[in-house]
């Protein structure tokens, strides 16, 4: 009870985010909706299949879920926090993204191997670029796109205005990305436990860098000068400078650290959700210091900040809840005192694996 009233008089002087959080929940098949101005769970909202993803599109008060046993995306309307449009672009899907202009949205699909650019305005399926093997992840820059293909042993480079192949990056890979605004691409191998640079224009090789985990989870600061991998192996956090082209640090973290999310304030913190220890590791970004742990629960799954960078949302996968940090918390501990404590938790559904932050502030 004391820490009840602990929690409900934090709540009442923390400022308030206009906007909800769109949980999706793939053990009950169903998006909960957490209003952010009163941390309240305030709609479950059903799906015909798990959801794995949700994201949100900016400056249109819409969310989208993929479910890939379907090959469904599925819009949400924030003001009426109902379904607007439905769209199935495959028999199954892998993952979505949203263009840069986010007037696109492009989906990974396995059934039948290929992306899919959604156009968002019209909601149909504008175009599809046909792939050699079976997917495993895919990023984009403003003009292009890469996708793993770890069948072929390889990486394709897709035109996204002409949705044509460019070129395949010979690389043993279950994972991309882009890097240094989209000049170079990584590649990594989760087997092998390899990262791999090569130049965006001409596939050529940059560098190849042994690492100390298998690389699962990928996270870009907001400058793009830092990217931090976590994965099995290892209980920490790999740090890689792209434009050094190097590993620059290994910061160790809570037990099996999985999912990550970087503020984009001053200073900078680096969320890690460690599954198995139930805790959340927060770091500096500039000084690389280990600034709280914080516990949220059974099994963090996924880390969303909110866009004023007040607060951080945890969503745990075992206990089926949301876990909310208050950011500024972290401005009184000292070196002594790491140990942070929750703002609240919420009670979202079962099995929580992704969060989308739908913003009502005037546009």
């Amino acid at each position: 009870m004391v820490v009840l009233a602990g929690l409900a008089a934090c709540k009442k002087r923390a400022s308030r985010f206009n906007g909800y959080a769109f949980v999706a929940n793939a053990g009950s098949r169903t998006l909960a909706v957490v209003n952010l101005s009163s941390f309240s769970l305030v709609r479950e909202l059903a799906l015909g299949a798990a959801p794995a993803a949700v994201i949100s599109v900016p400056d249109s008060r819409r969310v989208i879920a993929l479910t890939p046993d379907n090959g469904e995306i599925v819009e949400f309307d924030c003001a009426t926090l109902r379904i607007s449009r439905k769209l199935r672009v495959a028999t199954r899907a892998v993952s979505m993204r949203l263009g840069s202009d986010s007037r696109s949205l492009w989906v990974l699909c396995a059934e039948p191997a290929s992306l899919v650019r959604v156009d968002l305005p019209s909601w149909h399926a504008a175009a599809r670029t046909a792939l050699s093997g079976i997917p495993s992840d895919f990023d984009l820059s403003d003009t292009r796109g890469v996708v793993a293909l770890p069948t072929m042993h390889s990486a394709a480079v897709v035109n996204l205005q002409s949705g044509k192949i460019e070129r395949r990056i010979e690389a043993n890979c279950t994972a991309a990305r882009f890097a240094v605004k989209g000049d170079q691409i990584m590649t990594a191998d989760s087997a092998t436990r390899v990262l791999s640079l090569f130049e965006t224009a001409t596939g050529a090789s940059v560098v190849t860098l042994p690492l100390a985990l298998s690389p699962r989870n990928f996270c870009l600061n907001s400058d793009g000068g830092q990217m931090f991998l976590t994965g099995d192996g290892l209980d920490g956090v790999a740090i890689v400078s792209p434009y050094q082209t190097q590993v620059a640090e290994t910061i160790l973290a809570g037990r099996t650290p999985a999912s990550m999310a970087v503020t984009t304030s001053s200073p900078e913190y680096l969320f890690v959700a460690n599954s198995q220890s139930g805790d959340v590791t927060v770091i500096d970004v500039q000084s690389r210091r280990l600034v709280a742990q914080v516990p949220v629960g059974e099994d963090p799954a996924a880390i969303a900040i909110t866009p004023d960078n007040a607060y951080a949302l945890v969503a745990n996968r075992r206990s089926g809840d949301l876990a909310v940090i208050r950011i500024s918390t972290f401005a009184g501990l000292t070196r002594r005192t790491r140990s942070a404590p929750l703002f609240t938790l919420i009670g979202v559904g079962a099995q929580p694996v992704s969060i989308a932050i739908c913003s009502l502030q005037p546009r």
